[in-house]
């Protein structure tokens, strides 16, 4: 049935399509201005709708440049009931500040971590103090034209239709592609065939010449909500999978030969939890039978922050970036462009 209203809202899709290509050409063109910043500026973004791992890439740059540069990442936080440019701090919340800001700070303690729905004013503030910006999520904000930026594509969107919202999942033009610096095709099976990176290339190459590498996700060790590695016989455990994000689907095929069985309970990307959803999270945990445990991701485990969730044996497991080809490539062309930057904005 949503198959089928999706398509019913084709001409939406049609006229989405054609105010996001306007908007692009504009820019392009130099109508609309976009600003530039004397400090290296990288952006993250995706075409797509969520769950193309700008979590993990992000996660990834701060891990291979932190100890060269002094480094804050910068993003709209989503879902959060705040306005205007805030720092994280350990003692935020995800309402404050948004889950994936909130996630940075509690992994890096140290990082500099902002959001701010204006990004040119979020670097405005930061440049003074840093020398590398990372913006997450920040493809489409035109206004600002980054030094350099990393496009994420899903492996499996690359092998489904490309249509804009709200027929499709794009929320961009394939076109949008060819301002890309790189690109990387996440959530790659580790066994991946010439044959489909042949058809992979094949669709990209008629709208961008940026090198493409492969990634794929790697899975750690299961935590505890106070973020301590656990171990558990999970052979054993019937686990309800306690999701609120984009794309649960790859968590799920992780685990299952790994646990008794598995019941799901879904919430909407960046959900809020409440005391409601508490009773229906609990109802369900209590008609799992035998050994049980929740299992969630990292994002949604900075959401159950409420005194009421204390009592429900909730576990999380991190997620990392992993290239299955072309690391080297990646991290070479990240250094060499700042390299380059720093070399360019001493004269």
């Amino acid at each position: 049935m949503i198959l089928i209203l999706r398509w019913i809202l084709l001409p939406i899709s049609l006229i989405y399509f054609l105010t996001v290509w306007i908007r692009n050409q504009l820019y392009d063109s130099g109508i609309l201005k976009s600003k530039s910043f004397d400090i290296p500026t990288i952006v993250i973004g995706n075409l797509a709708i969520g769950g193309t791992g700008k979590s993990p890439m992000t996660e990834y740059l701060v891990r291979l440049l932190s100890s060269h540069y002094t480094l804050a990442t910068l993003s709209r936080g989503y879902g959060r009931k705040t306005t205007g440019f805030q720092y994280a701090q350990l003692s935020s919340t995800a309402a404050e500040i948004g889950d994936e800001p909130l996630q940075f700070k509690n992994k890096f303690p140290k990082l500099t971590v902002a959001v701010c729905e204006d990004r040119c004013k979020g670097v405005e503030i930061l440049k003074k103090d840093h020398q590398v910006i990372l913006l997450d999520d920040a493809y489409q904000h035109r206004k600002l034209n980054p030094g350099f930026t990393i496009l994420l594509f899903d492996f499996a969107s690359l092998f489904s239709m490309m249509i804009t919202l709200p027929t499709g999942n794009f929320r961009d033009t394939f076109s949008a592609s060819s301002r890309a610096n790189l690109i990387v095709i996440t959530k790659c099976p580790r066994q991946l065939s010439l044959a489909q990176k042949q058809q992979i290339e094949y669709r990209i190459r008629r709208r961008s010449a940026a090198p493409i590498c492969y990634s794929t996700i790697e899975y750690d060790q299961l935590r505890n909500r106070n973020h301590i590695p656990v171990e558990f016989d999970l052979s054993v455990y019937h686990i309800l999978l306690l999701t609120g994000i984009a794309n649960p689907q790859p968590l799920k095929e992780y685990l299952l030969d790994k646990v008794a069985s598995i019941k799901e309970l879904t919430f909407a990307d960046h959900h809020n939890y409440d005391e409601a959803d508490y009773i229906k999270i609990n109802t369900a945990f209590q008609h799992l039978k035998g050994n049980k445990i929740i299992i969630t991701t990292e994002k949604d485990i900075h959401r159950l922050h409420i005194d009421v969730f204390a009592a429900l044996p909730i576990y999380y497991i991190p997620i990392q970036l992993d290239f299955i080809t072309d690391r080297q490539i990646f991290d070479k062309k990240i250094l060499n462009y700042l390299s380059h930057a720093q070399s360019v904005n001493k004269h």
